[in-house]
């Protein structure tokens, strides 16, 4: 659990809205609707940030065709497991860290992530 944690700016945000995607939830509960007969177990497994009175869903998270990254699917149980918060998580992965060589966990994702909405959010 973390002890003090640092606010997260609007610019960081922005940053992985403009590189991965930032949908709403309820945007992807309606495009994940469209692509399979039950999102709720996909629904459920979802990151998810806070923003202000909204929830967003980084797109780094999901594979073409509405499916999660298996990869994050298993960080993301990992980080509940730990108590890490959701938009914590979300940071930790687009942060580079010398224990990768300078690189970011999303980074290391061996199958590119892909925007869930057409055109992006």
């Amino acid at each position: 659990m973390l002890l003090n944690p640092q606010p997260i700016t609007d610019q960081t945000w922005a940053g992985i809205r403009t590189e991965f995607t930032l949908p709403t939830l309820v945007q992807v509960h309606r495009r994940l609707s469209e692509l399979m007969e039950d999102p709720e177990p996909v629904m459920r497994q979802l990151v998810r940030i806070f923003i202000d009175d909204g929830t967003f869903c980084p797109g780094f998270q999901f594979l073409p065709g509405g499916q999660l990254h298996p990869t994050v699917v298993e960080l993301f149980r990992r980080a509940m497991v730990l108590d890490i918060p959701h938009n914590y998580f979300t940071l930790w992965m687009v942060t580079p860290t010398k224990e990768l060589a300078g690189t970011r966990p999303v980074d290391h994702l061996k199958n590119s992530p892909a925007p869930l909405l057409p055109g992006d959010c």
